[in-house]
């Protein structure tokens, strides 16, 4: 199924670089706290993507990764970074440790030829990767200072970083495997040889999130160590989770990683550890009131909640899921709950939090109550046993009208998303395998129909989630919606949209019927100074029904237990309305 997408960017290296001087330059001068501490995490992640996008550009060009000044400089840089990363972190950010007077001259040696093509680094934007837990498995590992250190591009160049500064090792070295997703390779220089095999008889550590389905970023760099005559007794690897690799991995690589140690401090036992009570300590502090308890409602458990569970119960997919974690705080005998949910490390997680301000603001979301060190935290929201459902269509419908119309008045792009063509290929694609070579084909008919709409598309900080067990009733009868921040910057290819790609949604996961369908378009155009067409809200709901059928399709195939019926019979419904639609009638 075609569901994921890697997102780059283009941007200007001058630009880049007096960015990261500012908030280097504000971090060092900032007194001793977790929000120095944060400003020093966003800086780091921001000279990672700046060094992993010019060694990307070098090994375009050169076809090999090779030593030169940029890597040197690069590598020195996140060094030093990362040691005031570091100081901060093990003083509980009481410490303010002076700063390096090489960063400047280091920062501005890394220049290009004007623009550069980033990679965001997938496990600070998703799946909650630390830059502190590698310090910790360092730490933890007992190898030495003279222990060589291996980063693998892309988030690999910073969490090497961490892992040298926290060993006392030399600054880490930076490789790209390329080649098959499943069967990775490294081309290396003569000079970057030398250096990597300069004394073969010390500790290799080899550094990246992951491993994946097939494990081979890591395995080729292990290769290539072998190959050239490193005993693999010597080899270490730092990931990201405690897991092996995946059904893709080779035999040779899935032996080698059962042999080898794997040094791991998961981001649960570096903030949620009872004894440190990092992540409960960072909150309090943001909500104002000692967090007394917790509890992890990652993975669909938040289901389970009190004032949820009564619900309708919906299908949930772990691997999709966010870390959650539910607080509670008692004061003057009044009980408060919070929802903690990961955003995304540096810049990424502050704009989630202020476009949920906004949210809150105009009466659609919870109450933001602050930002701590990558999480959003949010007022939880105390529900009613009725759900959206269960209201009046026209209540429903009014509502969804001024969300949409909100969003698309109010909340302009913040990034990208695929283009109209690529969602159509994906829709092709993913409802051939999912329903059959018919729907395939209807899917291009309406394309070749519809695929030049009849007025221009306009990107906007889209929904991309409108299923119905995303919104809540208060206890007031309010309505709320419950997961708004961040969908449209997730791990997949979708983006930000049109407003025509919510409303598309919004007919879907409330099967609205045609004439439904257009109310709510011309409400939503009315507010939004927009004309949703017909036929671009056919291809739109035809994209969808692809992206969604391709998403619970490998849900699916993964999940077990008393999910599986609930996925299947949303399938079920998803392949209903893709008949009913490309047939061109009501259900």
């Amino acid at each position: 199924m075609q569901v994921f997408g890697d997102i780059e960017r283009v941007e200007d290296v001058a630009a880049i670089r007096a960015a990261t001087a500012r908030n280097l330059e504000k971090a060092f001068a900032m007194p001793p706290g977790l929000a120095r501490h944060e400003r020093l995490v966003a800086a780091f992640i921001r000279t990672g993507e700046l060094v992993q996008g010019l060694l990307d550009e070098a090994f375009e060009k050169d076809g090999i990764d090779e030593w030169s000044p940029l890597q040197d400089a690069g590598a020195r840089l996140l060094r030093i970074e990362a040691d005031a990363i570091i100081g901060s972190w093990r003083s509980g950010f009481e410490s303010g440790q002076s700063r390096d007077p090489l960063w400047p001259d280091l920062l501005e040696r890394l220049a290009g030829s004007g623009t550069v093509r980033l990679r965001q680094p997938e496990g600070y934007a998703f799946y909650a990767v630390y830059p502190e837990s590698y310090a910790e498995a360092a730490c933890g590992s007992g190898l030495p200072a003279s222990t060589v250190v291996i980063g693998i591009r892309s988030i690999g160049t910073g969490l090497a970083a961490m892992v040298s500064a926290a060993l006392g090792a030399a600054p880490a070295f930076s490789l790209r495997p390329h080649g098959h997703p499943f069967d990775r390779c490294v081309a290396i220089g003569p000079a970057l040889t030398r250096r990597l095999l300069a004394s073969r008889d010390r500790p290799y550590a080899i550094v990246d999130e992951g491993p994946g389905l097939s494990g081979s970023s890591f395995g080729s760099v292990a290769d290539w160590l072998e190959r050239n005559g490193v005993d693999r007794a010597r080899i270490h690897f730092f990931p990201s989770h405690d897991g092996d690799p995946g059904p893709k991995a080779s035999e040779t690589h899935v032996r080698r990683w059962k042999e080898r140690p794997h040094h791991v401090v998961t981001a649960d036992a570096l903030l949620l550890d009872p004894q440190t009570s990092t992540l409960r300590s960072m909150v309090s502090d943001v909500a104002g009131a000692r967090c007394t308890g917790w509890r992890d409602i990652s993975g669909g458990t938040w289901r389970e909640v009190d004032g949820l569970q009564d619900r309708p119960r919906p299908p949930a997919d772990a691997q999709f899921e966010r870390r959650k974690v539910l607080f509670e705080s008692e004061a003057d005998g009044r009980r408060k709950r919070f929802l903690v949910k990961f955003a995304g490390l540096g810049e990424i997680g502050t704009a989630k939090a202020r476009r949920g301000g906004r949210l809150c603001e105009a009466g659609f979301a919870p109450r933001i109550v602050g930002t701590c060190h990558g999480f959003v935290v949010q007022q939880w929201v105390e529900t009613a046993p009725t759900p959206i459902t269960a209201l009046p269509r026209r209540q429903v419908l009014d509502h969804l009208a001024r969300y949409l119309g909100f969003r698309a008045r109010h909340l302009p792009a913040g990034g990208q998303g695929a283009g109209l063509g690529d969602l159509c290929d994906m829709a092709v694609y993913n409802l051939g395998e999912a329903f059959g070579e018919e729907s395939a084909e209807e899917v291009r008919r309406l394309a070749r129909r519809n695929g030049r709409p009849s007025r221009m598309l306009r990107r906007i900080d889209s929904d991309n989630r409108l299923h119905a067990w995303e919104w809540l009733v208060t206890r007031g009868g309010d309505l709320v919606k419950a997961d708004a921040l961040d969908h449209n910057g997730a791990h997949d290819l979708v983006g930000r949209q049109d407003i025509a790609w919510d409303v598309a949604g919004a007919a879907v996961e409330f099967d609205l019927s045609a004439s439904e369908r257009r109310y709510l378009a011309d409400a939503v155009g009315c507010m939004a100074d927009g004309n949703l067409d017909d036929d671009v809200l056919a291809l739109c709901e035809a994209c969808y029904l692809g992206f969604q059928a391709g998403l619970w399709s490998m849900a699916l195939a993964r999940v077990h237990g008393q999910d599986r019926p609930l996925i299947a019979a949303l399938l079920s419904r998803y392949r209903r309305r893709a008949a009913c639609l490309l047939d061109d009638r009501d259900c």
